[in-house]
């Protein structure tokens, strides 16, 4: 456990990485962490005045110091809040980013790899790919994330294998005292590999101030495909950045679905996808039902890098209070990406007068021959379609359900996996109940 004392997050990171500079690790790790130090240190922690941080102000979250690498108790954990009912999955559990093999349930999953980040040093894969796809963003998250990273996990599924259901993977926020985790995963999809994989995120009852910085690379080689869900429902202490960077090859196809929901009080995502062969899919779906005072910002990148690619990016958010929903997407294609398919849509539904939503889709096309397309819609309920449901015996907040539920709708029907889409409407449900 760390006990360095410091005045701010930034002076404890320095500290921090120093230790690490006298450990015994692989000339690999060690460069890849001087460069990404010396990246973050230079940049350090991303203001308001940053373009793609404009709404997002992070000065209350780093302003102050946390305990780094903190112990983790695995006694007694109480995983019902991850529970998806009719849902017949593996079960990966980290608590605080730190992967308990315990709780791992893929033993009969045969040449399915996992295990922790840092046991993965000499894994083929990871030499290869670690740090080589969303280090490349120039983000100062990552960088830190490179540089500190002390959790997470390395999963690979080998070529040919389907694997035979869902891999839930469980993150658990825990602790008495204010904490700082940086987890790092690695996803590697062979050539032909099946999977999908349910990331839940969780807070045990009376844990304190946790402020998390993740980062997950992700690799699809030839006709490999990912079905890929975020479902955010840590409580109010927590804060989350995330970074989902995605590399695609020939054939592969990328499906992720983000939907986060009341309680967690801060939340940024960053999800990149890059399409870097001919014949490459990718699907983008989120849903956010937010309230009280939540921040919620979501970034996403779909780089058309080849031709004859496809994408499909929809967004939905629903802020209630005062709560706040960013979007900004982007799409590039690329010169060379001739015969893009490329479509991206955000709507939005503001609840309560003092909600907020900032939204920027953005298209950059640098090829001709190419469909593409993005909105964005900004409304509240239809007071005309309320009073239609209320006229004929509905109460009103079951015609709020209701018509939430038909909001979100185009996008929870696009969900692969029906235990959790009927999971994902019920939370919707229950959000706006609370």
């Amino acid at each position: 456990m760390s006990t360095i004392v410091a005045s701010s997050l930034f002076q404890q990171l320095t500290s921090a990485y120093q230790e690490v500079e006298t450990t015994n690790e692989s000339s690999l790790l060690k460069s890849l962490r001087q460069g990404a130090y010396a990246h973050f240190e230079q940049a350090g922690f991303p203001t308001v005045k940053h373009e793609d941080w404009k709404y997002t102000n992070i000065h209350h979250l780093v302003n102050k110091t946390y305990v780094l690498n903190a112990e983790v108790d695995i006694a007694n954990l109480d995983l019902s809040k991850a529970d998806i009912p009719g849902l017949d999955a593996h079960r990966i559990v980290l608590v605080n980013g730190q992967y308990v093999l315990a709780f791992s349930s893929l033993d009969d999953e045969v040449g399915v790899v996992v295990k922790s980040i840092q046991e993965a040093v000499e894994e083929i894969h990871f030499q290869k790919h670690f740090a080589q796809h969303a280090d490349k963003t120039g983000s100062a998250m990552v960088a830190l994330n490179t540089a500190l990273y002390t959790s997470g996990i390395y999963l690979s599924v080998p070529k040919n294998k389907v694997v035979s259901k869902p891999i839930q993977i469980v993150h658990i926020a825990t602790g008495d005292q204010e904490f700082f985790a940086q987890t790092r995963n690695l996803y590697i999809l062979e050539a032909n590999a099946e999977a999908e994989i349910i990331e839940s995120f969780i807070t045990l009852d009376n844990t304190a101030s946790n402020l998390h910085n993740k980062v997950t690379e992700i690799v699809l080689d030839e006709n490999a495909k990912l079905q890929h869900y975020y479902l955010q429902l840590a409580s109010d202490t927590g804060s989350y950045i995330n970074h989902t960077e995605v590399y695609q090859t020939k054939h592969s196809l990328y499906n992720n679905y983000n939907c986060n929901f009341p309680g967690v009080a801060f939340v940024r995502n960053d999800i990149n996808v890059r399409l870097d062969a001919e014949n490459v899919e990718s699907h983008l779906y989120g849903v956010n039902l937010l309230a009280d005072k939540q921040l919620v910002d979501n970034h996403t990148i779909v780089d058309h890098m080849k031709p004859h690619c496809e994408s499909y990016e929809w967004y939905k958010n629903i802020p209630q209070d005062e709560a706040t929903a960013v979007f900004n997407g982007k799409i590039f294609v690329r010169e060379d990406a001739q015969k893009t398919n490329a479509f991206q849509q955000n709507n939005n539904m503001l609840i309560g007068d003092k909600s907020a939503v900032y939204t920027k889709p953005q298209l950059e096309i640098f090829a001709d021959d190419v469909k593409c397309s993005h909105g964005c819609t900004m409304g509240q309920f239809d007071e005309d379609a309320l009073f239609y449901l209320r006229a004929r015996g509905i109460g009103e907040e079951s015609a709020r359900v209701l018509l939430v539920h038909a909001f979100a709708f185009d996008v929870t029907s696009r969900f692969s996996n029906d235990a959790v889409r009927a999971y994902v409407e019920d939370l919707v449900a229950k959000g706006l109940e609370e």
